[in-house]
């Protein structure tokens, strides 16, 4: 297994995020169940809603639709919001 750089692998994903396509639409399931653990892992950093989308680089409007279990985040946004959950600090350098 090939060992990543934390911080590149987390600066790749924040590219990913920033540079996303604006016409890419979210994937809407109807999956009962699926998305149960985001709320659990904003609620585990100690983060405000808007202070979590903040330090996802969403709007509080996307992060209520994938705690609601409408949308699922994209593979890079779980791993910035794992990013984020290891390491909680994270999230106010990446409001700064």
């Amino acid at each position: 297994m090939e060992y990543k750089e934390p911080i590149a692998e987390l600066l790749s994903s924040l590219e990913q995020i920033v540079f996303k396509n604006e016409f890419d639409t979210p994937v809407r399931t109807q999956k009962p169940g699926t998305f149960t653990e985001f709320e659990l892992v904003r609620k585990s950093t100690g983060l405000k809603i808007d202070d979590f989308a903040r330090a996802m680089g969403v709007s509080v409007s996307m992060v209520k639709e994938w705690e609601s279990k409408r949308v699922k985040p994209s593979s890079t946004e779980l791993k910035l919001m794992r990013l984020i959950q290891a390491n909680p600090r994270l999230s106010k350098q990446l409001m700064d």
